[in-house]
């Protein structure tokens, strides 16, 4: 299941906090070898200070974390404008109040094989992730969400009927080729991501309340 998570209330969700941030440091740091931020065995960044929304995958029976990705809008600080310009076209800019951005998209590594594979084939975490993401944006009335993502990435979203509207010029980031894509939340990519991963209905943890603007933003 999806658990919502408000940077403003970290103080409030420490356990999975905790995990969230540990589970970045082993994929980014350990398994990728990129080049991040990192604080006594997490990896954090400055965009954690930003009051982001973090999308956690949440094991309902032990309450373990089994994943997380981080949603900002494009209104204000994010990676796509402030790391990774160049992957737009000159002059092109994202930021718009129905568009927020998707980050370190991670999974615990010791689950990544192990885990439950999905109608199509990929994890089933990842699957919940991506139908958690598409779930909260139509959620807050977001039409898209952009993210940064490698070749690898690239083939699991396509696995997972997550289709990317690519923008700006993929280009070689370190030792990957990243894109920079836009992913819609409508019906449609929800039906589909919940036919690819074998999901009967939302993976949300709570309903959606009577204002989710106010309660997620």
């Amino acid at each position: 299941m999806i658990r919502l998570i408000q940077g403003i209330d970290r103080a409030s969700h420490s356990f999975e906090i905790d995990r969230m941030h540990s589970i970045r440091y082993q994929v980014f740091h350990e398994r990728l070898g990129w080049d991040v931020k990192v604080d006594d065995g997490w990896e954090i960044d400055e965009f954690d200070d930003c009051n982001p929304l973090y999308v956690v995958s949440i094991d309902p029976e032990t309450e373990d974390v089994r994943g997380s990705v981080r949603l900002l809008p494009t209104t204000g600080p994010n990676m796509l404008r402030d790391v990774f310009p160049a992957l737009l076209e000159p002059g092109m800019e994202v930021a718009s109040g129905l568009i927020w951005e998707s980050s370190r998209f991670s999974v615990d590594p010791q689950l990544a094989c192990a885990a439950e594979r999905s109608n199509c084939q990929i994890n089933q975490i990842t699957a919940e992730l991506l139908l958690g993401m598409a779930e909260v944006g139509q959620l807050i009335g977001l039409t898209h969400i952009v993210s940064v993502y490698d070749a690898m990435m690239a083939r699991i979203v396509r696995r997972a009927g997550c289709k990317a509207e690519t923008i700006g010029r993929p280009q070689h980031v370190g030792k990957v080729m990243a894109y920079a894509g836009l992913f819609a939340t409508d019906d449609e990519m929800i039906n589909d991501l919940r036919q690819a991963g074998g999901f009967a209905g939302s993976v949300l943890e709570k309903p959606a309340p009577t204002d989710p603007l106010a309660a997620f933003v």
